[in-house]
């Protein structure tokens, strides 16, 4: 196979190979460490008999690699888990039980995901039509005062921590001008309308932080493209400088526009604790703080899991984006 089929087919082979490491790394960063395991999963609370069982359960007593065969089955096929009373069985991709909450790790993740992919995917258009935006505005008006202006607006961006950013807009929108209610997540599937006013400030925050990023990257990127042999050549021949950036130059910066929306969306997905802390959204963030306060293992090694699930397919897709908007990377 060749072409741009098999360069797809390279980079799946690749993500999942990728996905296998993460696997093993979490297991051996988690599950093989000194110290009671089994206690530790359990949890403080638990009798010796209990932290019995659930050694048991986790094949603690078994060869390493065994330990990870069953980890992996149960990723791939599920896995029953003894209650005592009754056995509880956890269909695939099972990511554990937590024995804390009594509550199927996978079914946990499940109900929270939604309210951190409705935050990351709102955040993400805003952040991407805005950094870029100012970006292209950035490099287009290089050496004006709008240039200095947008430069100088960027890097105050990137400096101010996510919380000021809400706090600033919710004492400014909710509190002084009444504009909006204070932010209270309702599900998409609830109130549509209700979601999104709900949900603009929360995307507000975490885009504006974002965005600056993307704005600077744009802007040194448009700037080198601007000097480069093909775009002169254009000048010369009489080409105007707004269809230079427009179909040229905007095009040489979208790899690594590309690239670098892909790290974020996929760390935003679990790594936007404070949004979702400073909003009260319940989110896979906010989850994650709470299971690493009560030391809850399996969610922990859960939700790891999970948000290296995302960062792994979201530089997967971005690798394929890049290699539609540039078919020479097919061929490398």
């Amino acid at each position: 196979m060749s072409g741009f089929g098999g360069f797809v087919l390279r980079r799946l082979i690749g993500a999942l190979v990728t996905l296998f490491a993460i696997s093993v790394i979490v297991y051996v960063v988690f599950y093989v460490t000194p110290g009671n395991v089994a206690q530790i999963t359990c949890g403080p609370r638990c009798s010796p008999a209990q932290v019995q069982q659930v050694a048991e359960q986790l094949h603690l007593h078994d060869p390493l690699y065994m330990r990870y065969w069953h980890f992996l089955e149960g990723l791939v096929a599920g896995q029953d888990y003894s209650t005592g009373t009754s056995v509880q069985h956890c269909s695939a991709p099972c990511l554990g039980l937590s024995y804390q909450s009594d509550q199927q790790v996978t079914a946990l993740i499940l109900a929270k995901l939604p309210v951190s992919l409705s935050l990351v995917f709102g955040a993400m258009v805003i952040w991407l039509i805005l950094g870029v935006g100012t970006g292209v505005l950035s490099a287009w008006r290089r050496g004006r005062l709008t240039e200095r202006l947008l430069t100088g607006i960027t890097l105050a961006g990137v400096a101010t921590p996510v919380f000021v950013i809400g706090l600033v807009l919710m004492i400014v929108v909710c509190g002084q001008l009444q504009l909006l209610p204070f932010p209270q997540y309702v599900a998409l599937t609830d109130d549509p309308e209700q979601w999104a006013w709900n949900l603009l400030l929360p995307w507000l925050s975490l885009a504006l932080i974002e965005a600056a990023a993307f704005a600077r990257l744009t802007r040194s990127s448009m700037l080198e493209t601007l000097t480069e042999d093909h775009i002169r050549t254009f000048r010369a021949y009489g080409v105007g400088e707004r269809s230079i950036v427009a179909r040229h130059a905007l095009r040489g910066a979208f790899a690594p526009v590309i690239a670098l929306n892909a790290n974020n969306f996929g760390g935003a997905v679990g790594g936007a604790v404070l949004t979702e802390t400073l909003f009260g959204l319940p989110g896979i963030g906010q989850e994650l703080v709470h299971a690493v306060n009560v030391v809850d293992l399996p969610v922990v090694v859960g939700m790891v899991l999970v948000i290296g699930f995302f960062v792994v397919v979201a530089n997967a897709v971005a690798d394929m984006l890049y290699a539609v908007a540039d078919r020479r990377v097919v061929l490398a």
